[in-house]
């Protein structure tokens, strides 16, 4: 058996984690320095406050808002709140990010959740996402078919898509899905289809449909809705959601990734269940990493940022 790993993105130039602690983090995002929540941040700031408050052009902070915005993704946890934000920093702006012939341009802006469009430790998912799908087309004909669910801004679309794949994208929120359709717009990438759904159901349908995929993704939150009220829970509906995941990809030259963010879920947890489903005497012994996902700020700190599984079935 495989041990977990720590793995961080090597190639972000327009993202960088400047410090972290009591709860917050410093964050970088292109020309724009923000402060957000980080319950995982436990330990002490190593810059002194008046050091933030110079370096941040915007500031979440919690409590009411009154505007519906493109999010709500992640986690039951992620309260409203509102941005203070500088006089002189725009409300939205695009930043970059480069990894082989794959060159991404993505919208970026503040929500009421306190997210601005992107998961920037993602970026490590990208890369294989697109060394994953090189390999494949190495193989075979034509343009694999990728599936991402809960796919929200569309980092790891733009990922397959760069890469040669035709990927299918299915989030239940409609403005999230106009803004990945504008990041993929941006970084000139086509072969997308775009459907606004609930994961599940979407996912039970193309079981019954026949089809198949060559890649699977998966950015499940702790708690959600789909578009028509579905309740989402976890804990409960994973398994069932992994079981038609399984039905829909192909055994052999496939890939699959799980991320989970829920505080207290491992990856050893994430492996298990996958390996529960994704059997070997149907999917054989895959490539597999599993681990956490971090950022390290300026001083040294490894700020946990969510845990991963992901396989490669040759």
């Amino acid at each position: 058996m495989e041990n977990p790993v720590l793995l961080t993105p090597r190639y972000w130039e327009e993202y960088e984690l400047i410090d972290s602690g009591g709860f917050e983090k410093l964050e970088r995002f292109g020309s724009v320095v923000t402060v957000r929540p980080e319950p995982q941040a436990l330990w002490r700031k190593a810059l002194p406050e008046q050091e933030w408050e110079r370096l941040a052009g915007a500031v979440f902070r919690r409590g009411a808002s009154d505007g519906a915005v493109p999010s709500g993704k992640r986690s039951q946890a992620d309260e409203r709140g509102t941005w203070d934000v500088r006089p002189g920093v725009a409300g939205q702006w695009k930043i970059a990010y480069a990894y082989k012939d794959m060159a991404l341009r993505m919208r970026l802006g503040f929500t009421a959740f306190k997210h601005v469009g992107i998961f920037p430790e993602q970026a490590e998912n990208w890369d294989f996402i697109y060394d994953s799908v090189e390999r494949i087309r190495s193989g075979t004909d034509g343009r694999p078919a990728v599936l991402n669910l809960f796919a929200y801004t569309g980092g790891a679309t733009l990922a397959a898509a760069s890469a040669g794949a035709a990927v299918t994208h299915v989030d239940s929120v409609k403005q999230v899905v106009g803004w990945a359709r504008e990041n993929a717009a941006a970084s000139g990438t086509d072969g997308v289809r775009w459907i606004v759904d609930d994961a599940a159901k979407f996912t039970a349908r193309e079981v019954r449909r026949g089809n198949r995929y060559r890649g699977i993704i998966l950015d499940p939150p702790a708690y959600g809705r789909g578009p028509d009220g579905e309740k989402w829970v976890l804990e409960q509906h994973l398994p069932a959601l992994l079981d038609d995941c399984a039905r829909l990809l192909e055994p052999s030259g496939s890939f699959l990734i799980l991320n989970l963010y829920s505080m207290g879920l491992s990856s050893l947890l994430a492996r298990s269940t996958v390996k529960d489903i994704f059997r070997p005497d149907r999917f054989g012994a895959p490539d597999e990493k599993f681990g956490e996902l971090y950022f390290a700020d300026r001083a040294g700190r490894q700020l946990p940022l969510g845990v991963f599984y992901r396989a490669f079935f040759g």
